[in-house]
């Protein structure tokens, strides 16, 4: 069997989401079957990442977004890319198409190449009204895309039980081809550290309140911000944010800090082992999101023996125990949120007792190994759906 997986990103430049399971699945299915990713941006002709075969793909010029193109640009930017990844040669059993700028290509090639498509939603269009901010009237256009693709998907894998609801609640499809499979983590990858170099660097200091995210009104810094006045005397939070949705909300974000003495934002990207540092010394995670399908951050901060205060949202409930591996609070509710960071920044040992809990949730059930396992099975139903509904047309 071999795979063809489309993706916006590849390797991971953004926090997070999509873009890092993509890289850490493909991996995983690479010691199953033959894999190829084909991404947005240029790449090396013959490229692969620990064998994975990997294709790039720039928009037609006439179609890129520029500096000064209209807001719904970059949803025709992408369909552009997905007719270019779709006229290239394929030479796979099965397509899996990753959020709405992949899902457009895989129903091309599904159409053109008459191979099965899965598509994996990591997050969705009709809960993200927030996006029509960024894309403008081309939020219609990215909802569209998206509700297609799906609905003509041989197999649809939602990242959480909650999202597989969503699902069937906003798009007509067939419920026996929706299934569930939960992200991992490379346990190995994510592990507590001792080093401490970067947050010195950084200018962190302890104990502090630790977020990882982009800047979006999604993950709910906003909500963070106003919980951070009311938090114990001495403790930081540090906001570990970059790639915003819009530049108004970067610059939303840089007027607000400035207000709050105890706020430290480092605006990059920062690599794993960086990041690794930052949760590995923080006395609490906070994952305030108002809408988070999975939240693959709860289970890194986890990995390194960092208990978690998360929105009680999506798949986030199935990742963080309440009272086991961190708290569950409502979202959009800063004092809420501030209460349950306290509690545990005023009772550091139940925070190591609950960061111990939640590494051994991790190493227990959200492995990339068992993920990529359950994964192959799916492409095998489909594969062997798809020949039958062919061979009776």
């Amino acid at each position: 069997m071999k795979a063809l997986l489309l993706t916006r990103e590849y390797p991971p430049h953004i926090y997070g989401g999509a873009g890092v399971v993509v890289d850490q699945l493909s991996r995983a299915l690479g010691r199953r079957m033959a894999v190829e990713v084909r991404c947005f941006g240029e790449r090396e002709p013959g490229a692969s990442v620990d064998g994975v075969q990997v294709r790039g793909y720039t928009p037609w010029e006439r179609l890129s977004p520029g500096t000064d193109g209209p807001k719904f640009a970059p949803a025709l930017e992408t369909l552009s890319i997905g007719l270019a990844m779709a006229r290239d040669p394929v030479d796979a059993d099965v397509v899996h198409a990753h959020t709405w700028y992949a899902d457009m290509a895989g129903l091309w090639i599904r159409t053109v190449h008459r191979i099965p498509l899965l598509v994996t939603l990591h997050s969705m269009e009709p809960l993200r009204p927030w996006k029509a901010d960024q894309l403008g009237s081309g939020y219609l256009l990215s909802s569209w895309i998206e509700k297609t693709a799906v609905e003509a998907a041989d197999r649809v894998i939602a990242v959480s039980a909650g999202m597989r609801e969503d699902i069937l609640g906003h798009f007509d499809a067939d419920p026996a081809k929706v299934v569930v499979i939960h992200n991992g983590i490379d346990p190995d990858r994510f592990r507590r550290t001792d080093r401490r170099a970067a947050l010195d660097r950084l200018g962190v200091r302890q104990p502090y309140v630790l977020f990882v995210g982009r800047i979006t009104d999604q993950k709910g810094i906003f909500h963070l911000l106003e919980a951070a006045k009311s938090l114990p005397a001495g403790v930081q939070v540090v906001l570990c944010a970059s790639a915003p949705d819009t530049p108004g909300i970067e610059a939303r974000l840089s007027r607000a800090v400035p207000a709050h003495p105890n706020v430290l934002w480092i605006d990059e990207m920062v690599p794993v082992e960086v990041v690794t540092e930052l949760y590995s010394h923080a006395a609490v995670f906070a994952c305030p999101s108002v809408y988070e399908p999975f939240g693959l951050i709860n289970l890194e901060a986890m990995a390194c023996e960092t208990p978690v205060v998360a929105s009680a949202v999506g798949g986030i409930v199935e990742v963080v125990e309440d009272g086991k591996t961190g708290f569950l609070v409502p979202p959009a509710r800063p004092d809420a949120l501030a209460a349950a960071l306290a509690r545990v920044l005023e009772n550091p040992s139940l925070g190591r007792t609950m960061g111990q809990a939640g590494r051994r949730r991790v190493e227990a059930q959200f492995s990339w190994a068992s993920v990529a396992e359950r994964t192959e099975q799916v492409y095998a139903e489909a594969i062997a759906g798809f020949k039958r509904s062919s061979d009776g047309a």
